[in-house]
């Protein structure tokens, strides 16, 4: 069992947190035309992680569920790289705030992989 007092504690949680209200402040300068399409889809998905994760820790007590939330995140996870893709190609973002924001994202997936293999460490 972790001694861990809450999913603030995690690392993922705050990695993925950080990642999103990263995400809000920079497509801040997307175009208008993007406000109900990109802008809102790659603000739902990096906002969904951590709150997949917090969800996942609310129902550590059945490990199936604790791994199923923490997919749940992780496919979040993949779909926020997709429209950091989508936000480069279009320009909208420099290909090396691209490539900073890929590189942390992986660590965010390396880290939900490993919890979603490793639940005993986490659920009671």
């Amino acid at each position: 069992m972790s001694s861990l007092n809450g999913y603030r504690d995690l690392i993922v949680f705050q990695k993925s947190y950080k990642l999103a209200m990263e995400i809000f402040k920079i497509t801040i300068s997307f175009p208008k035309e993007e406000r109900y399409s990109l802008t809102d889809q790659i603000r739902r998905s990096s906002r969904s992680i951590p709150a997949n994760i917090a969800e996942s820790w609310a129902k550590r007590i059945y490990p199936k569920v604790f791994v199923n939330k923490l997919t749940d995140a992780l496919g979040e996870e993949n779909e926020t790289e997709v429209w950091l893709d989508f936000s480069d190609n279009c320009q909208y973002i420099s290909t090396e705030k691209h490539d900073s924001l890929i590189k942390e994202y992986d660590e965010v997936r390396r880290m939900l992989i490993s919890m979603i293999n490793t639940p005993e460490k986490f659920c009671k």
